[in-house]
């Protein structure tokens, strides 16, 4: 039988305390709209599962869609501003 090693409890991969660093909040916070964006596109195709696509469920996926691009492009954009001022990206 193989023994289990514990490893000291100061090992920095066993510091982890199981909460979000304050730069993993603000990477979350920077992604809410691309996120709210995405569940609004995926809540669009839920409700044209069980049935055909009507002519207005193909507008509300193209609108979705094309505002889960927009959130992509914009977020793309503020990261590549905050890469070139020295923030964290």
């Amino acid at each position: 039988m193989k023994s289990i090693i514990t490893l000291p409890a100061s090992s920095g991969a066993l510091a982890f305390d199981g909460e979000p660093s304050g730069a993993e909040l603000d990477a979350i916070e920077l992604e809410i709209p691309l996120i709210l964006a995405e569940v609004e596109l995926l809540d669009v195709e839920i409700m044209t599962l069980d049935r055909p696509a009507t002519e207005l469920d193909e507008r509300r996926i193209r609108r979705a869609r094309s505002r889960v691009l927009a959130e992509r492009r914009d977020l793309t954009n503020r990261a590549a501003g905050l890469a070139l001022s020295g923030g964290v990206a």
